[in-house]
């Protein structure tokens, strides 16, 4: 077997596909966890109001696309056989995969916390409701942040050398 590159780079490649999709489900498993708990106690006042309060954990839930799109990205970027790997790609593509899951690690936790808190609140005050959403934004936000760094990093692999 001829293999032009780093024998160990596409380690690095892997672990970064496999950081971008756990620490990215592990938040939204988190925020979907957390705020499902609220939903649940406010549906309990407030039957009337829990479909209108499922908003936290359907974003919670976009958490784990963004690192499945980050895991394909980095995984379709590694083919040694076609075109040499080397150490540079593999940690260009190891902290893309980190930048999106923790991100998203976070984000899951923050929407969470605030979704937890946001649809119990609006059980009891509806005019709430515009704020709780204003917040899961910014929330989220940090999470597609994490994926357009993920996107520009994993774009640097395989420009370490001139072939």
């Amino acid at each position: 077997m001829v293999f032009s590159g780093d024998e160990t780079a596409p380690f690095f490649g892997f672990l970064g596909a496999a950081a971008a999709l756990v620490f990215s489900c592990m938040g939204a498993a988190y925020g979907t966890a957390k705020s499902g708990v609220g939903v649940a106690s406010m549906g309990v006042m407030r039957p009337e109001l829990v479909m209108k309060s499922i908003v936290p954990v359907v974003m919670a839930g976009v958490l784990g696309i963004y690192g499945l799109i980050i895991a394909v990205i980095i995984s379709t970027g590694i083919n040694p056989k076609a075109k040499p790997y080397y150490l540079f790609d593999g940690y260009a593509h190891l902290s893309s995969g980190l930048a999106c899951g923790l991100a998203g690690l976070a984000a899951g936790m923050a929407i969470g916390i605030v979704g937890d808190a946001g649809v119990r609140a609006n059980a009891q005050q509806p005019k709430l409701f515009v704020g709780m959403i204003l917040i899961l934004i910014f929330a989220e936000a940090l999470a597609l942040y994490g994926l357009i760094v993920g996107i520009i990093l994993s774009s640097r692999a395989g420009q370490s050398r001139a072939d």
